[in-house]
């Protein structure tokens, strides 16, 4: 009983809804292949049980509906051969393996049944199971893009585009003021030659002119 309701709640289930509820998708689907491959493997092993006793009653159900015929063919023979005793005691067996054929019948035909229905739950999971693995590669490449969008949208989010702005701004401004102080010094502070006395310079003309 285990391995039908198991094979039942399987083939009731949505496999899409499960991998929908699913925390990790990607490991969902691999769980699912890998149960319904396992209720595959234990539903074919019952359904091989079950053929087997299918056979094995319908060989039991033959035989006694040939013992019954038998016995009604004797009693046939022994009433034209005017032996009434004998044809008695033939017809009493027929009615006794009358009721043993009509059991075997009953029994035959709920093994029957019970084969049929597992037969068309085992074809069932194996079209299912062929529809998992043919959407395994495309729901897992669906699930990593997914983690990797929710990854970059994630980053993007924490990225303050205000606060660099105002970082690059301040950094321009120092810049400027280092510029502007280049430029101050330069005006400020005299040319080298200009810092030199009157009176050098002109020691320097006059020893100019000796030369």
């Amino acid at each position: 009983m285990g391995i039908f309701q198991r094979l039942s709640d399987i083939l009731k289930s949505n496999v899409n809804d499960l991998i929908d509820r699913a925390e990790d998708p990607e490991k969902m689907v691999k769980q699912i292949i890998i149960d319904m491959q396992k209720e595959l493997n234990n539903s074919t092993q019952a359904l091989g049980k079950a053929v087997a006793s299918e056979r094995i009653a319908k060989k039991q159900y033959d035989q006694a509906a040939a013992k019954s015929a038998d016995w009604e063919s004797k009693a046939k023979a022994a009433i034209a051969a005017g032996d009434e005793e004998l044809a008695k005691k033939a017809l009493a067996n027929k009615v006794k393996a009358d009721k043993d054929t009509a059991q075997y019948k009953e029994m035959y035909d709920t093994i029957s049944q019970q084969t049929e229905t597992i037969r068309t739950q085992v074809e069932v999971l194996k079209s299912k199971l062929e529809e998992a693995k043919s959407r395994q590669a495309m729901l897992i490449a669906r699930s990593q893009m997914a983690d990797t969008q929710k990854a970059l949208a994630n980053a993007t989010g924490g990225f303050d585009s205000s606060s660099a702005s105002e970082k690059f701004s301040r950094m321009e401004e120092k810049i400027e003021r280092k510029e502007a102080e280049a430029q101050a010094f330069a005006v400020i502070v005299p040319d080298a030659d200009a810092k030199q006395p009157l009176a050098r310079r002109g020691g320097k003309k006059v020893q100019a002119q000796r030369l």
